[in-house]
């Protein structure tokens, strides 16, 4: 029974230990964690600059493909009319 009563403060103190050992761990990792992330959200990867590039042309595309049918309804109606059609719009790539 005594014997009993010196080992058990011995196996649950391994217990006691360990997480205290981790949460030292998890208090030491929590600075790099906080800057990786800020690292992460400051800097824009290469995908997330190719998708931004990909839906600008998109957007800019679109805003042509507008310009160009209206020119195009302007033109037939100067035609029509016996005018010369406007000039043509010119694709305008994003920067």
């Amino acid at each position: 029974m005594r014997l009993l009563a010196l080992f058990l403060p011995l196996a649950l103190g391994g217990c006691v230990v360990g997480a205290i050992a981790e949460t030292a761990v998890d208090v030491a990792t929590l600075p790099v964690k906080a800057v990786a992330k800020g690292v992460d959200l400051a800097i824009t990867s290469q995908a997330e600059a190719d998708a931004a590039r990909g839906r600008a042309m998109r957007e800019a595309e679109e805003a042509y493909g507008k310009e160009l049918r209206a020119w195009d309804k302007k033109c037939a109606a100067a035609t029509r009319s016996g005018q010369p059609c406007p000039p043509r719009p010119e694709f305008v790539p994003p920067r």
